[in-house]
């Protein structure tokens, strides 16, 4: 009999493997910050979750603080996902920031010590779309990478199967701009805790070329590539594009209608991505998978609020159909259902 530890074994196996096996795909299933569609993103308690719902890798986005540590938030500007605007010993903290080009006003990790922001608390960045993750907001710390690390390690002995991480650098080039790039701490990290190699359970993810080609001179890990929907500094239109993308990294992380596309609101057939992708030897890894009316396309919607969940099973099964090595989704447990 097939189990979910089974399938959930052998998915981290063939991703472990350094080059295709020739058995079939069994895709992996990578918790989007944690199971962020039910508890407050990157928190402990969103990773334990999705562990729990057999999510084979957890995902933290890192930004560093002011003392040089990497923490696991979505962006270096945190009154979103923190208390840290209601906080009144804070408040002179509020700047006004370019980021990669946009002028934005908060609070940035960048201008707290780690101290600091471990007096804070996480609370839901969409509480309208996720009323009921939000009842969980301020029970909750900003973890380090190293304590998601930790949380991996010792949930894999719980539940008998490994976990990997998946960490994305978060604007790198603004930190290495400001005297605190993300790039050697992340090498360093992995190392300290014996995943620095091809076969480790990790994945380094990155929007950006040249932070992936860095971390190449001194990390051994798994690079993934990754691309959205719009502009972006790949070319992922021509098997030539993405055969060059090779040449820097061991995976693609594709924004998932670049896999199925939506066409006047209903799921299309694959494009050539994935098996572009394969012929170059690249992981296909799309993002991300969410159940809410908001994300899906309009025949797949269910009830009358954008909050209501749809027929989000439709899309896991085209995107598992198209041949992909994994997928990202706020809600890993709908993911492993839809795999299994």
């Amino acid at each position: 009999m097939i189990t979910r530890r089974t399938l959930a074994a052998t998915a981290l196996a063939a991703a472990a493997m350094p080059a295709r096996a020739k058995s079939p795909i069994v895709p992996l299933v990578i918790a989007h910050r944690g199971a962020s569609g039910e508890r407050p993103e990157h928190t402990l308690a969103a990773y334990t979750l999705a562990i729990d719902q057999g999510a084979d890798f957890i995902e933290p986005d890192l930004v560093a603080t002011k003392d040089g540590h990497l923490v696991v938030r979505h962006e270096n500007e945190i009154s979103g996902t923190t208390d840290a605007a209601s906080r009144p010993e804070f408040a002179a903290r509020k700047a006004e920031k370019v980021i990669d080009g946009e002028k934005i006003t908060g609070w940035f990790t960048e201008d707290f010590t780690l101290a600091e922001l471990k007096t804070l608390r996480a609370r839901e960045r969409l509480p309208a779309m996720r009323p009921g993750s939000a009842t969980f907001d301020g029970m909750y710390a900003i973890p380090t990478y190293q304590e998601v690390v930790d949380l991996a390690k010792a949930e894999g002995r719980r539940v008998g199967r490994a976990i990997g991480t998946y960490p994305e650098m978060k604007h790198p080039t603004y930190f290495a701009g400001i005297g605190l790039p993300l790039e050697q701490r992340l090498a360093d990290t992995l190392r300290t805790n014996d995943l620095d190699s091809r076969t480790a359970p990790v994945f380094v993810q990155c929007f950006e070329v040249e932070p992936l080609k860095t971390f190449g001179k001194i990390g051994k890990a798994r690079r993934v590539m990754l691309v959205g929907q719009g502009p972006a500094p790949v070319d992922v239109k021509s098997a030539a594009g993405i055969k060059a993308i090779a040449a820097f990294a061991e995976g693609l992380g594709p924004e998932w209608p670049l896999v199925i596309p939506t066409t006047g609101g209903v799921l299309g057939a694959p494009t050539e991505l994935v098996g572009w992708a394969h012929a170059a030897g690249l992981q296909v890894h799309p993002w991300t998978v969410r159940a809410e009316n908001a994300f899906l396309p309009k025949s797949l919607r269910r009830g009358t609020s954008p909050a209501d969940h749809g027929d989000v099973e439709a899309v896991f099964k085209a995107i598992y159909a198209a041949g992909v090595d994994g997928v990202f989704s706020d809600f890993p447990g709908l993911a492993v259902k839809a795999r299994g």
